[in-house]
């Protein structure tokens, strides 16, 4: 499969503000590092490991399908230390996650070791996993992400059922909410992006370990 440019759908990112994609780089503990273009970075963290790049001015993107996180995902204990660690690195940082199967779809803020607000749906499930803070302003105005999986939800009628069920998110609102927060990474113009970005691996994953899942 050739590269392709960009990434957007199907995938996990991070975006930090205002921090060069080497301090990003060090906080993720990324090793076997090379300098790669946005095309080739990108396509390869789709498949393996993590790219970061910083295609816009005051943000940097760290792209990668199957290790950002690494080991866990948004619904699973060790995702909020895991993004408040981050922070405390970093600042500012923000996660947004969407996969078609199993219709996953989640965004989180942290600042200066805090976490802010984090959500996620389980379309397959029909649950939110994960919900800590309250909805931002940006989510009540698109109204997604503003419901949990509340505790009665078994003696709800079908109406009940219908309004919580247009709370939750698609991965068009991923992107949404990508740009409320930052930046809609399918909206960059991939030919403005003309510096180089690190690729690596995270901690506890090898090279003798890389497979080539395509998108």
């Amino acid at each position: 499969m050739g590269s392709v440019a960009g990434f957007s759908y199907k995938t996990s990112w991070l975006a930090v503000r205002n921090r060069t994609p080497g301090e990003v780089a060090d906080a993720l503990e990324l090793h076997d590092r090379e300098a790669l273009d946005w095309a080739t970075g990108t396509d390869r963290a789709y498949r393996y490991g993590v790219y970061v790049a910083a295609p816009v001015p005051g943000w940097t993107l760290a792209h990668g399908r199957l290790h950002i996180p690494t080991g866990f995902d948004a619904t699973e204990p060790p995702f909020p230390d895991w993004l408040r660690e981050l922070s405390r690195h970093l600042g500012e940082v923000h996660f947004f996650a969407n996969e078609r199967v199993p219709d996953y779809h989640a965004w989180a803020q942290a600042l200066d070791g805090e976490l802010l607000r984090a959500y996620c749906f389980i379309g397959e499930r029909g649950e939110v996993p994960l919900f800590i803070g309250d909805p931002t302003a940006d989510e009540i105005e698109l109204g997604i992400g503003i419901r949990g999986t509340e505790p009665e939800w078994e003696d709800w009628a079908d109406d009940e059922w219908t309004a919580w069920y247009a709370t939750t998110p698609s991965e068009s609102d991923v992107m949404a909410m990508a740009a409320r927060w930052s930046i809609d990474p399918s909206t960059i113009d991939d030919a403005t992006v003309t510096a180089t970005g690190i690729y690596g691996l995270p901690p506890s994953v090898s090279d003798t370990s890389r497979n080539d899942n395509p998108r």
